[in-house]
């Protein structure tokens, strides 16, 4: 009924891992949350998966997150006019070469690129463009900075760039920014389309991407209204300036790595994702780290040693999930790799390091009878060694204080709400179940007391902490600490 490791594993549902059985194997496998890449796939595809996974969940009587990850503002090129063409006469994609010192014009006509100019389809964006901005295309690969723009706004406008660093340009490829707040909603119309979908069919979790300023939040949560948590990517520099204020309007954070090494210098990366996780376990939200943990694993059964002391740095620095992209959406090996991801969790949590950098980084509790009571269950079940630390809770606040603790003994969180257990799917060391609530002191320890024997989590004669609030069933009222023993 629960996994023998704290941290979770997001794995990402796509071509690779979209039949019931093949989700079924990667949740047996470790998988705890479901990522659904709205940047790929119809609603016709993703529906599919939100309803196997949702029949998986009432099987195993287990709850399962689903994640809803919004493409966002990707900036792309336009068309280069086809080169020839391929099998059975389709056209090839087009492609140039663009060499340091050229010069090349972005502008909005529609119609293939050459040689000396390509579309770019964001007026918005080629209006704001600059003398002196850089511009990265194909994940930074190639580097331009703009030397002229158009004199007038509107149609016509176009900006002209010298080539730094050439290379071979095809369609339709992502162009970044990286020293520019992007004049674009973090929303497009293609967003609130999928936002729409992925609320109607109940998931859990939206993540947005390309969030620049804390307004796009605001935005988002706006449009949810209450019906789902909500992840902020941070891949923007121009996120990073208003971190703080991010972490406050977000219910849990991703460092999405990729385009967060693509605007900035990679060395950067590494000391960023610390402060990321840091800032997100002071304020006691979630907070994921993802892009190419086992990027290897795409075409290879195993890792390269790198890689596994990446997936192994996220653990040791705290975060409370880490996650597969295209390794369990496209790749030839999903399964492997959610089970490597869980050996290598698994071996880090084993490590007393592990315990002593947990144990030397606990975040003081905020003053408030709450934060008093989840620190106080944390030292008393290391004091009686206590085998479970059991909150109740409706909002899954508690469940969140008693995580940001990183206590040594495991959580389970009893919750009356679906909503609430799948949210906290994501959460270090919480086991979430589905139980009504307490209505009175001895039914909060029978429940609390069976509940952790039935998922493995103690046995007859081992001591638990129990936390929950008075009057039972009143959300943000933790207020009672009871140490139970397991008599039965």
């Amino acid at each position: 009924m629960h996994r023998e490791r704290n941290v979770k594993i997001v794995a990402t549902l796509g071509p690779a891992s979209s039949t019931p059985d093949r989700i079924r194997a990667l949740f047996e496998a470790g998988a705890d949350v479901f990522r659904l890449n709205f940047s790929h796939g119809s609603h016709d595809d993703h529906l599919a998966r939100i309803q196997a996974v949702r029949a998986l969940e009432r099987e195993t009587g287990r709850p399962i997150g689903l994640l809803a990850d919004l493409q966002g503002p990707k900036l792309r090129i336009g068309r280069f006019f086809p080169k020839g063409e391929g099998r059975e006469g389709e056209s090839q994609g087009g492609w140039v070469d663009l060499l340091p010192g050229q010069r090349f014009r972005f502008d909005l006509e529609d119609r293939p690129g050459d040689a000396i100019r390509v579309q770019l389809p964001h007026p918005e964006v080629l209006n704001s463009l600059k003398p002196g901005t850089e511009l990265l295309l194909d994940d930074g690969k190639l580097r331009l900075r703009v030397v002229a723009t158009s004199p007038v706004a509107g149609d016509a406008a176009w900006a002209e760039a010298e080539v730094i660093v050439g290379g071979r340009l095809s369609d339709r490829k992502g162009l970044n920014l990286p020293n520019m707040v992007v004049p674009l909603s973090a929303l497009t119309p293609k967003d609130r389309d999928d936002l729409a979908f992925a609320l109607e069919h109940g998931v859990d979790w939206v993540a947005l991407s390309f969030v620049q300023r804390p307004d796009d939040l605001r935005e988002a949560r706006a449009l949810i209204g209450g019906r789902a948590a909500l992840l902020a990517k941070i891949e923007k520099p121009s996120a990073i300036d208003s971190l703080d204020e991010i972490v406050a309007l977000s219910d849990a954070l991703m460092v999405a790595r990729g385009d967060l090494g693509v605007e900035l210098p990679l060395p950067e990366v590494p000391g960023l994702q610390k402060r990321i996780v840091r800032a997100a376990r002071r304020a006691g939200k979630p907070v994921v780290v993802a892009t190419q943990m086992l990027d290897s694993m795409v075409k290879a059964p195993v890792p390269t040693r790198a890689e596994v002391s990446d997936v192994a740095t996220a653990v040791y620095d705290g975060a409370d999930a880490v996650m597969l992209s295209a390794e369990t959406a496209s790749g030839d090996y999903p399964l492997e790799a959610v089970k490597v991801m869980d050996a290598i969790a698994m071996q880090v949590e084993r490590d007393p390091l592990y315990r002593g950098i947990m144990d030397a980084e606990h975040v003081l509790p905020e003053h408030t009878a709450a934060d008093a009571i989840t620190a106080a269950a944390r030292q008393v079940a290391e004091t009686i060694n206590a085998a479970a630390i059991v909150t109740y809770t409706m909002s899954g606040s508690t469940a969140l204080r008693a995580a940001r603790e990183r206590p040594r003994a495991p959580i389970l969180c009893l919750t009356p709400l679906n909503a609430t257990a799948r949210q906290l799917t994501i959460a270090w060391g919480v086991s979430p179940v589905v139980s009504p609530d307490a209505v009175n002191f001895a039914d909060m320890v029978a429940k609390a007391t069976a509940l952790a024997r039935k998922t493995g989590l103690a046995q007859r004669g081992d001591c638990i902490i129990v936390t929950a609030g008075v009057p039972f069933g009143s959300p943000g009222t933790t207020n009672i600490l009871r140490i139970a023993r397991i008599e039965s």
